[in-house]
């Protein structure tokens, strides 16, 4: 009890009695599960060899973090949570509860991630179908969405369509009727606020890959890297003097000569400076030589897509790039490569066709055309 007391959960009130602390079970469970935290990291840490001072266990109010995965394990087998060990860009080495496994793809080794919590909010296409409810009887649907905004895309409207669906599949109550329209209830937006807490249950953390291997290998990479981004749009992430900020700011300064050796950037006033239209011509350097790569190996020709075509074909497979995903579009005599996305993992070996836009491409799924589009 006098242990206890040190650590301010319980309360000596004298002859023998004690009160407790609300939840003292609780906070101790926490405070022996931090402690087996703090050890795994440090025995981890130590058998990568990295020499990391400082701990954190990244959390709900954690700033937006950039750093380097050191493993990915087993949080808890009953829930089949895991979680991953970050060699942070501020110096120091981070542990990470990432949810359930299927929410987050299979890192490469030495992946470079950026983390951020997921916060739980009520999103703006979920009071959009809240308005266009309360004047339509109740009701959404795109007709109803078009109707009410005249400006809206169908792409626009049928995101809303998948947003319904999915809270649908989590067994809340929106209901769909078989003309296609949804029954919007009054408290909808109460709903939406319970989805997105269920979503930030299965995946606390957004985890997002910016770059695959080494750093050394980005330095001189032909093709717009995660570092070049970060060039020409700051992301204002404190990158420490210290573990792997000291890495990554080795890293930026090599890569800062080379774009200058490339005429890709000029130095002014002891600054670096990306020259205007660097990045896109960065990503098309890289999209060429992929494609005359797979040219040689398909025996068709490179189709480069540009703004206004249609796109159509069958989604052959993912192409992992420096300058991030591509698809891989196949038709009888030729083929093509645009950004990926992740709705079409399901449509890999499937027929596909969308217009390429300056924002991306609005595509449409299946042989007849018929399926929703997808902005």
């Amino acid at each position: 009890m006098q242990t206890l007391r040190r650590m301010e959960l319980v309360e000596d009130l004298a002859e023998g009695r004690w009160r407790l602390a609300p939840g003292l079970e609780d906070t101790l469970r926490s405070m022996g599960e931090r402690g087996d935290i703090i050890r795994l990291m440090q025995r981890e840490v130590t058998r990568a060899r990295l020499e990391r001072t400082e701990q954190r266990i990244y959390g709900p109010a954690s700033e937006p973090l950039v750093g380097r995965v050191i493993m990915r394990g087993l949080a808890d087998e009953h829930r089949d949570r895991h979680f991953l060990l970050v060699d942070g860009v501020d110096g120091r080495s981070h542990y990470v509860g990432i949810g359930e496994a299927a929410t987050v793809e299979e890192l490469p080794k030495n992946a470079v991630v950026r983390l951020a919590p997921r916060v739980p909010m009520v999103r703006d296409m979920d009071r959009t179908v809240q308005t266009i409810a309360d004047v339509s009887d109740g009701r959404y649907s795109t007709v109803h969405h078009q109707l009410y905004d005249p400006t809206a895309s169908r792409a626009f409207a049928e995101s809303h369509v998948r947003r319904l669906e999915a809270m649908r599949k989590a067994g809340l109550d929106v209901g769909r009727d078989p003309d296609g329209s949804w029954r919007i209830s009054p408290d909808h937006l109460a709903l939406a606020e319970r989805f997105e807490q269920k979503l930030a249950r299965e995946r606390p953390v957004e985890v997002e890959v910016v770059a695959k291997g080494s750093l050394d290998h980005l330095a001189a990479a032909d093709g717009a890297t995660w570092l070049d981004r970060e060039l020409a749009s700051p992301s204002g992430m404190h990158v420490r003097d210290a573990g792997f900020g000291r890495e990554v700011r080795s890293a930026m300064s090599l890569r800062q000569q080379w774009l200058v050796d490339q005429e890709l950037a000029v130095e002014t006033s002891g600054s670096i400076r990306l020259r205007q239209g660097a990045l896109a011509l960065l990503q098309r350097r890289e999209l060429l030589r992929i494609a005359a790569r797979l040219s040689g190996k398909m025996g068709k020709e490179f189709s480069e897509a540009k703004q206004g075509d249609l796109i159509e074909g069958r989604i052959v497979r993912r192409i992992e790039g420096v300058s991030g995903r591509f698809a891989l579009v196949e038709k009888s005599r030729d083929f093509t490569l645009v950004p990926w996305r992740p709705v079409l993992e399901k449509q890999i070996g499937k027929q596909v066709e969308g217009i390429m836009r300056e924002t991306g491409i609005n595509w449409r799924f299946g042989r007849g055309r018929s399926g929703p589009e997808i902005s």
